[in-house]
């Protein structure tokens, strides 16, 4: 892989894990288009990719993920002592314990990841299902706006929002869109919907390369110094356009528009159809 390609796929995790027009589905088109060799293919690279988005995360909520490490440990304390009584937990315990309900959904999914990975091959597939990210959006664009803050939130709406997520490990259907969506349609105000998404993505992340760990070491004993640096650039530039990325998409969704994106996942789920079916 050339520094140049490792560059390309850093924009295009940076911005497609972050902006709801879906990382995989992108990839997958990429990938048919140009003939180029599939990043997924690649573990060390591929993980090393959400890496740097992981970190874009860190960087934009770093005040938050610090006040939820802390209301973790001071959990479990309450646990420990037979206080199970959600009334009685703080904020960012409730916030904890409702980021822990949405991630559990994915657990299934890890065992048949080899399959729906699968899916990226088939490029029709894809784009149908860009279609129906499309819907999706659109849909959240037209949704009352929800007044429901962190304090009235119950498990039922994270789990809600964790099925949402589940869902999106489809490729094709953006993670972040699905996830927002899902909190609206439980009645999140919309910073909240944005925030408790980002979040969520931590464990989504993080879960996804333990799982890759042992091929991670692997692979990248077989690699070069020199291919592991253009590995590097690429996620540096993954964490930086995320970062661009978080931004934007949180200043768009105080403008309760997300219906340029549903048009730009029409056309780029018509173009991957037609691709599809004549190549």
């Amino acid at each position: 892989m050339t520094i140049w390609e490792s560059i390309f796929y850093g924009i295009v995790q940076g911005v497609a894990e972050f902006l709801p027009i879906s990382s995989s589905g992108h990839l997958a088109i990429f990938q048919s288009v140009f003939g180029a060799g599939d990043p997924d293919a690649n573990i060390s690279f591929n993980i090393l990719l959400h890496l740097g988005t992981l970190i874009a995360v860190f960087i934009v909520y770093w005040r938050d993920i610090v006040q939820l490490i802390r209301a973790f440990f001071s959990l479990c304390a309450k646990l420990i002592r037979g206080n199970f009584k959600l009334s009685s937990y703080s904020e960012n315990e409730r916030f904890v314990i409702f980021i822990l309900i949405a991630t559990l959904p994915l657990i299934p999914a890890a065992l048949i990841e080899g399959y729906i990975s699968a899916l990226s091959s088939y490029i029709i597939v894809v784009g149908a299902v860009l279609l129906l990210n499309a819907v999706l959006l659109f849909f959240s664009d037209k949704m009352a706006k929800g007044n429901k803050t962190l304090g009235e939130v119950k498990p039922r709406n994270a789990l809600a929002v964790g099925l949402c997520q589940l869902l999106a490990t489809v490729p094709g259907l953006s993670r972040s869109g699905s996830t927002i969506t899902g909190g609206l349609t439980q009645g999140f105000e919309r910073p909240l919907a944005v925030k408790f998404s980002f979040i969520l993505s931590i464990p989504a992340i993080l879960g996804a390369c333990v799982l890759k760990l042992p091929d991670f070491f692997e692979t990248v004993a077989a690699e070069s110094s020199e291919q592991l640096l253009i590995y590097l650039a690429g996620a540096l530039v993954a964490a930086l356009v995320g970062i661009a990325a978080m931004k934007l998409l949180t200043y768009i969704s105080k403008k309760s528009n997300f219906r340029t994106f549903s048009y730009y996942c029409v056309i780029a789920g018509i173009f991957a159809i037609v691709w599809g079916i004549t190549h």
